[in-house]
C-alpha cells in the first residue's frame, strides 16, 4: 500500500441526512461522554443519565418547558421560533417542547400564539424540527386549547394597556385587536374573572369538535416529525377548566361527578393515542391543585370542592390506563383567579412526588423555580421525579445543561462549534 493510500484523513464531517451542512457531534450535544473517554462518567448524575420512552431516547433529564412567545403570524411559526428553539437545541437540552399550540384558532391564548389547525402551519414547524434533529435534539410540541382564557393580550401589550389609566382594566383582546371575544368557549359560562371574556358553554357537538381538532393536529405532528406530543391539561385552559368543579357547572355527562369531569381529557387522550400510534411517547401536563381556599373534598359530605392532588392522581392513573400516557408533567394553579400560592424554590415538587409515590410505574416530570443543579439532581436522586422541566431559568441561562454538568462533575459534550468555551469543563 502506497503512502497516499495509507494517509489518514481528518474531515469536518457533516450530520448525515441533514438538509444542509452542519458539523456532526459525537456524542450528541448535552450527552455524557462514555467512561472509556472520561472515567469519572462511570457514575453519572441522574440528570445526565439517558431515559428511553417507547422508541425515543432522551440523552439527559433537563428538558425545556413550553414557553409562549406571542410571535406567530396567524398561528404560523416564524424565524423567531427557529432561533429561540435552535438555541436550546445547540446547548444540550435533553428535550424541547414547543409552546402551547392551538388546535383551533379560538384555542389560542393570544392572537399571536402558535397554531396547528391548518396544513400551511406544517412547513415552518418542520423547518424548526429538522434543525433540532440535525443538532441531535429530541423535540415535541404542546397541543392546547385555551378555553375561557383565550382572546387575551400578549404580556407586553397588556402592560401597555395597563399603563393607560383612562381605560378600565381588561385583558380581552377585541376584534379590532385581532381577538375573538365573542367566540370564547368553556365548560360553563363562568369567566376566569371579570377582566376576561365570558365563555359560551360548549355544546356536546362542540366538545366532539375539540376532540377531533386534537386528532387532526396530531396527524399534522406526524407529518412534521415530532418525537413526542404533550397535551396541555393545565393552568385553567379548556381541559383544566373541565376537570375542576370551580369552573365546570355542567349537568350533562361532562359535569358533576369526577368521572364526568375527567371525561373530556380521557376522550382527548384516547384519540391522540389512536392517531399518534404506539411507537412514540405522549406526555400530559396537568395542574395538580387549584390553590383555592378550603379543602379539596368536604370531609362531611365527600363532595369535591375544588381540583386537588387526590383527583390529579386518579386522573393520572386513568390517563395511563386508557391511553398509555407515558409521562405526567406536574404543574399547578391557573384555574382560580383568587389563588393563593406559596412560592419558593421547588414549590411544585411535592405534587410531583405525591403522584410518583402513588403511581411508581408512571414517569413524572417536575417544574417550578428550579434553578440550581444540585437542587434538580436531588429531586431526581430522591425519586421525586424522573425529569426536570425548566423555563425561565433557561431563558436567563440557555447553557444551563452544560453549566449543570460542570457543577455536578459530569463530562458532557458541548457543540463542537462552542467547545473552546467549555474546554475547562472537560479537563
Amino acid at each position: 500500500m502506497g503512502d497516499a493510500a495509507a494517509k489518514k484523513l481528518f474531515k469536518n464531517d457533516p450530520v448525515p441526512g441533514a438538509n444542509q451542512y452542519y458539523p456532526s457531534n459525537t456524542p450528541l450535544i448535552g450527552a455524557a461522554f462514555p467512561p472509556s473517554v472520561y472515567p469519572r462518567n462511570a457514575t453519572l448524575p441522574v440528570l445526565f443519565q439517558p431515559l428511553k420512552i417507547r422508541s425515543v431516547e432522551f440523552k439527559n433529564r433537563i428538558w425545556v418547558s413550553p414557553m409562549c412567545q406571542y410571535s406567530s403570524d396567524n398561528g404560523h411559526a416564524t424565524d423567531w421560533h427557529l432561533v429561540h428553539i435552535g438555541g436550546f437545541a445547540t446547548r444540550g437540552a435533553g428535550a424541547i417542547i414547543i409552546e402551547a399550540t392551538g388546535v383551533v384558532p379560538e384555542g389560542r391564548i393570544s392572537p399571536e400564539d402558535a397554531g396547528l389547525w391548518t396544513d400551511t402551519q406544517i412547513a415552518p414547524l418542520k423547518r424548526i424540527v429538522d434543525f433540532a434533529h440535525a443538532q441531535g435534539a429530541v423535540i415535541g410540541i404542546q397541543l392546547a386549547h385555551a378555553g375561557r382564557k383565550a382572546s387575551t393580550y400578549a404580556p407586553w401589550v397588556q402592560s401597555r394597556r395597563d399603563a393607560d389609566k383612562s381605560l378600565p382594566y381588561s385583558e380581552v383582546a377585541g376584534v379590532e385587536e385581532n381577538g375573538w371575544p365573542d367566540n370564547v368557549v368553556g365548560p360553563s359560562d363562568i369567566p376566569f374573572n371579570d377582566a376576561y371574556p365570558k365563555p359560551k358553554p360548549l355544546t356536546k357537538e362542540g366538545v366532539q369538535n375539540v376532540v377531533d381538532a386534537f386528532a387532526a393536529a396530531t396527524e399534522r405532528c406526524k407529518k412534521i416529525g415530532f418525537d413526542f406530543i404533550e397535551v396541555h391539561g393545565a393552568h385553567g385552559y379548556l381541559i383544566s377548566s373541565f376537570v375542576s368543579p370551580l369552573s365546570n357547572r355542567r349537568t350533562d355527562e361532562y359535569g358533576g361527578p369526577l368521572e364526568n369531569r375527567i371525561r373530556l381529557p380521557l376522550e382527548v387522550a384516547k384519540k391522540v393515542r389512536e392517531v399518534w400510534g404506539e411507537e412514540k411517547p405522549i406526555f400530559w401536563r396537568l395542574s395538580a391543585v387549584d390553590w383555592a381556599e378550603g379543602p379539596e373534598k368536604d370531609p362531611a359530605t365527600g363532595e369535591w370542592k375544588q381540583w386537588g392532588i387526590e383527583q390529579s392522581t386518579i386522573l393520572s392513573a386513568e390517563l395511563q390506563k386508557v391511553a398509555g400516557i407515558d409521562l405526567i408533567d406536574v404543574s399547578s394553579g391557573g384555574n382560580w383567579s383568587s389563588q393563593k400560592i406559596t412560592i419558593g424554590p421547588g414549590y411544585q415538587v411535592p405534587f410531583a412526588e405525591h403522584i410518583k409515590k402513588a403511581l411508581p410505574n408512571l414517569l413524572i416530570a417536575t417544574v417550578g423555580l428550579i434553578t440550581d443543579p444540585q437542587q434538580a439532581e436531588g429531586y431526581l436522586k430522591d425519586g421525586k421525579a424522573d425529569a426536570i422541566l425548566l423555563a425561565r431559568e433557561l431563558l436567563r441561562h440557555v447553557d444551563w445543561p452544560l453549566y449543570a454538568a460542570q457543577q455536578l462533575g459530569a463530562a458532557v459534550h458541548p457543540a463542537v462549534q462552542y467547545e473552546r468555551a467549555w474546554s475547562r469543563m472537560l479537563q
